[in-house]
This record gives C-alpha cells, sequence and structure tokens, in this order.
C-alpha cells in the first residue's frame, strides 16, 4: 500500500488564530487548539498552525460486508460493500461497540482513496462502506474516497454518529448513496452523560441527509436509559415527522461493552420499543438477537412480506420492480438499482 503523499493532511475544515492557534469546524464539539494539540477525536492535530487530517489514509479494519450488516435493509438488499474504518470518535459514548479502535490507537495501513475504490468496485463489492469507528472525523478522507468510487463506478455508505456540522456534510451528501446514522437517545441529558455531545446536531444531520439521500436510522436500546415509553414515543414521532414514516429504522439489544456494564437488553425490551416505534413508522427492525417478527419487511399496503431475512440471509422474491411490492404495486422504498 502506498503512503499518503503530506499534501492530503491538510484539514478543509478550519478556523486560524494568533499564536498559531486554530480551532477545528468539522463538529459542534469546535476543539481550540495550540500548537501540536490533539482534538477530542484524537484524529486531527495542529502542526505549527495548521489543522492537519492526522487519520488521512489510516486503514484500522477492512472487510466484505453484507449491506444488512450496516445495517441497511432497504438498500441493495442481498449485495455486499467493501467497509473501512480508521480511527478515533468525536464521541466518548461509554457503551461504544467498537472502543477498540474509536477510544484507542490500533494498527493501521496506508490506503490511498484509488486504492480504496479498486477494492470497493472488485469482487462483487457494490461500492465502500465508511464505518467501524467514526467516519465524519476523516471528512477529507471519506470524501477524496467517495468520488474515486463514483468515478470507478461503486456507490458509497456512511455509517455515522451524525454528530458533524452543516457545512462538512453538505459537502459529503452529494457523494452519498446512503447513510445509516445513530440517534442514541431522544434527550440531551443522555448524549451529555454517556457521549459528551449533544443531541440537537444528531437531529440536523438526520433532517438535513433525509433531504438528499437514502437514510436509516439505529437506537441502540439500553434498559434505564433510553427505553422508556414517553421517550421513544416522541423519537418515533419526530422521525416520522421529520424524515418521515417511511424511514427505516433499527432498535438494536444493548450488552455491556467498554465503560458500561448496565444489564443487557432483553428481548421484551427491544419488542416493546418496537411496537411503539410500529405505531408511527412502516419499516421497523429489531437487532442483536433473534426476532423474527421485526426481521422482514413487509409492505404497508397489503401486508405481504417482500423481503425475509434470517440473519443476514435474504430473500427478496416478494419484492418487484423499482422497489415495489409484487403482489400489488405499492412502493415499499427499497433501491435496487443504481
Amino acid at each position: 500500500m502506498t503512503a499518503m503523499p503530506d499534501a492530503f493532511a491538510r484539514a478543509r475544515y478550519f478556523e486560524s488564530f494568533p499564536d498559531r492557534a486554530v480551532a477545528c469546524r468539522l463538529c459542534p464539539r469546535g476543539c481550540l487548539l495550540k500548537r501540536g494539540g490533539i482534538g477530542a477525536c484524537g484524529a486531527r492535530f495542529n502542526r505549527d498552525g495548521v489543522l492537519v487530517a492526522a487519520s488521512y489514509g489510516k486503514v484500522s479494519a477492512a472487510a466484505l460486508d453484507p449491506l444488512e450488516k450496516k445495517p441497511l435493509y432497504h438498500f441493495f438488499p442481498g449485495r455486499s460493500v467493501f467497509s473501512i474504518g480508521g480511527y478515533g470518535c468525536n464521541l466518548k459514548c461509554a457503551f461504544c461497540q467498537n472502543s477498540g479502535i474509536s477510544q484507542f490507537n490500533p494498527p493501521t495501513v496506508d490506503m490511498s482513496p484509488e486504492e480504496v475504490a479498486a477494492a470497493g468496485t472488485a469482487g462483487g463489492s457494490l461500492g465502500v462502506a465508511y464505518t467501524y469507528n467514526e467516519p465524519s472525523i476523516a471528512a477529507e478522507y471519506v470524501g477524496d474516497c467517495a468520488l474515486a468510487v463514483r468515478k470507478a463506478g461503486g456507490l458509497n455508505v456512511l455509517v455515522t454518529n451524525g454528530f458533524m456540522n452543516p457545512e462538512p456534510l453538505a459537502d459529503l451528501i452529494p457523494l452519498i448513496d446512503a447513510m445509516n446514522i445513530d440517534i442514541k437517545a431522544f434527550n440531551n441529558d443522555f448524549y451529555r452523560r454517556l457521549c459528551g455531545g449533544g443531541l440537537e446536531p444528531v437531529l440536523e444531520t438526520a433532517k438535513a441527509a433525509a433531504r438528499k439521500t437514502h437514510v436509516e436510522l439505529t437506537t441502540l436500546i439500553i434498559p434505564g436509559e433510553n427505553d422508556a415509553i414517553p421517550e421513544l414515543a416522541d423519537l418515533a414521532g419526530w422521525i416520522a415527522d421529520n424524515c418521515g414514516r417511511t424511514t427505516p429504522c433499527h432498535l438494536t439489544a444493548y450488552h455491556p461493552s467498554y465503560k458500561l456494564t448496565r444489564a443487557a437488553a432483553t428481548a421484551a425490551h427491544l419488542r416493546n420499543a418496537g411496537r411503539i416505534f410500529r405505531a408511527r413508522l412502516d419499516y421497523v427492525y429489531l437487532g442483536n438477537l433473534h426476532a423474527p417478527d421485526f426481521a422482514d419487511t413487509v409492505c404497508p399496503a397489503c401486508g405481504r412480506t417482500v423481503i425475509a431475512r434470517s440473519g443476514f440471509a435474504v430473500d427478496a422474491s416478494g419484492l418487484g420492480e423499482s422497489g415495489t411490492c409484487a403482489g400489488c404495486g405499492a412502493d415499499c422504498r427499497v433501491i435496487t438499482a443504481k
């Protein structure tokens, strides 16, 4: 693999101040860094008055994954995507499921955008997914890779916590074909206590993205933290009103991880959340446990199963052309063609 030319390391989103201090403008944290300072994400630092995207081209994990693993259930069902991750995160979630690469410095290899694009359009891959850690903190690299993937004929998927500023989001969205955005809870106190961030920027990201590209949303259900019935009902209502009731939503089961040792979510926790979401949303799925009644895509018009799932195995024989129900022809909002 090739090393990155130094010119690529300069960040695109920062403001300069006297004494060679800089303020990062990539995410709502707005880290103010003196010379030699490192951002809270661990991936950007002040090199003599210039903000450097230190994680540019650094890949800690790569795999060919089912799109259902992202999770994306309404975007090319049954296809696979070359998935890459770097290191670092602009949130500090106590329950992080990938803390080995998001909160620490894992081994990495260098991979140019052209190499990413070549891997993402080979071996049956639909394109590239930027995932595993938080990809938005490497917005420059993701943008360059996404452009190379587009030129090579592939598609781009962004799996993100949504905690980013409007300008870099607006720059990325035209290159992104599908997004899965985490809405970790529907209360700011949760974000402050358990994530070190805030809710409102995430909601703004979800709204903006839903107007421009295919969006699916994920919430990790943590008993006693974000599973109160009124909060779940409010979140489902917000999604329906701001992103649309046809927005696919994934409710996944928390298990103890990283710093949070609270008892794991049970099937009862998730099914309760699923029933609340289904009152306002057409497509609700449960993850991290066996829940056949919340795995399939069902036509909201006639009740026919259009996509049956068992784990990551997919049977889309009930799906008609252009993402419609083969039975009644209703639009099931499934993307099946470039």
